[in-house]
């Protein structure tokens, strides 16, 4: 999906030959041949790799989601199955899942494409699955004013799949709730049950 790769001009793109040093060294200290076909340019393409899956840090999630719309609309809205990729801010290993994003308008209403813009900018960084959950829930209340939020993500997680505990195919699902789902569960089971269709 296009979106932060407008922003390249990043801190990975300042510190390039800095990273590229620091990836060569880390080779070198478990073991491996930095010389090696196989591994010669591989301190530069975690560089480029590094510039995309931390382009987050490069933008304000909250001027992702851009211009919005006066429209009279206040019935529910959803963007479910956003596909995203994070890191973990405690091993650096992958996770990765869907979100689902509903809310009820007070006026304001922004492009749907925003909302797959701002589930980005919040999971290419350094994070946890809460806080992504709580974010995403905290900017669409701040910049649409709605009178209601929620916001579900689902997770797997590779340093838990991968390591440690090593359970591959478990998932982790967080939920954030904000204005009128927090009161009404009539509205968090229409927006639960319409995520799953």
């Amino acid at each position: 999906m296009a979106g932060l790769k407008d922003y390249v001009n990043s801190q990975v793109s300042r510190n390039r030959e800095k990273i590229e040093h620091h990836v060569r060294e880390i080779l070198k200290l478990i073991g491996e041949d930095v010389e090696r076909e196989g591994l010669q340019e591989t301190p530069a393409r975690v560089t480029r790799m590094y510039e995309e899956i931390f382009g987050g840090y490069e933008v304000d999630p909250r001027d992702v989601l851009g211009v919005t719309f006066d429209e009279k609309h206040e019935e529910l809205v959803i963007v479910k199955d956003i596909v995203y990729y994070s890191q973990c801010e405690h091993h650096m290993a992958p996770f990765f899942g869907k979100a689902h994003i509903g809310y009820i308008p007070s006026g304001k209403i922004a492009g749907l494409s925003k909302l797959a813009r701002l589930v980005e900018a919040v999971t290419r960084r350094l994070q946890v699955q809460e806080r992504i959950t709580s974010q995403i829930a905290d900017i669409m209340e701040e910049v649409l004013e709605p009178n209601g939020v929620m916001v579900v993500v689902e997770g797997e997680h590779l340093c838990m799949c991968s390591r440690g505990v090593k359970k591959p195919g478990s998932k982790t699902v967080t939920s954030a709730v904000r204005g009128h789902f927090r009161n009404s569960s009539a509205l968090r089971s229409e927006f639960l049950s319409l995520i799953k269709e």
